[in-house]
């Protein structure tokens, strides 16, 4: 089933681009903007899928007006497919650093997982990738901080100074 493009940048509009502009248009500041992203960033690539959203929560109840909230968010959400990708590199990682053996990523493997009989395997793996993302981690939020800065200065900039009778949805056009 193919996608076409004009549906992909609808889906992209609707679920990325918005967003962002409405973050934008309600003037955060760009040093609160780039922790807040590098925050949600690093969270959504930890290498446990499925718990990144509660680790988001806690990040934004435990720092509270440090971050914003809804920037997180849509950050954690657009490091989804990052996720995946670099959970081998982060096991690999917690390895190296353990000496611990190498965890085969084969079919054989899978299926040894499946039946339960590597068990004990796949717990030191998980926590090999869970040490080489806290390892990782700290580097990454300060790479991307420094990364966002910047741009997010342009951005602020940008949007808060554009018309503010610009398609901004109100109360009254969505009742």
């Amino acid at each position: 089933m193919a996608i076409s493009k004009g549906r992909l940048k609808a889906w992209f509009d609707k679920k990325i681009s918005e967003p962002l502009v409405q973050i934008l248009r309600r003037g955060a500041e760009p040093k609160q903007l780039a922790f807040s992203a590098a925050l949600g960033i690093t969270m959504g690539v930890f290498p446990i899928c499925g718990v990144t959203v509660l680790l988001c929560g806690v990040a934004i109840a435990s720092l509270g007006s440090l971050c914003h909230a809804p920037t997180v968010m849509l950050a954690n959400f657009i490091a989804t497919p990052i996720e995946l990708s670099l959970v081998v590199p982060f096991l690999r990682l917690g390895e190296k650093i353990t000496g611990g053996p190498h965890f085969p990523l084969t079919s054989d493997a899978l299926k040894k997982v499946f039946t339960g009989q590597a068990s004990r395997d796949v717990f030191i793996s998980i926590g090999n990738a869970l040490l080489g993302w806290l390892i990782a981690a700290p580097f990454v939020i300060v790479a991307l901080y420094i990364l966002f800065l910047p741009c997010f200065k342009i951005l602020v900039r940008k949007f808060s100074s554009a018309d503010p009778t610009a398609k901004t949805p109100t109360k009254e056009r969505i009742a």
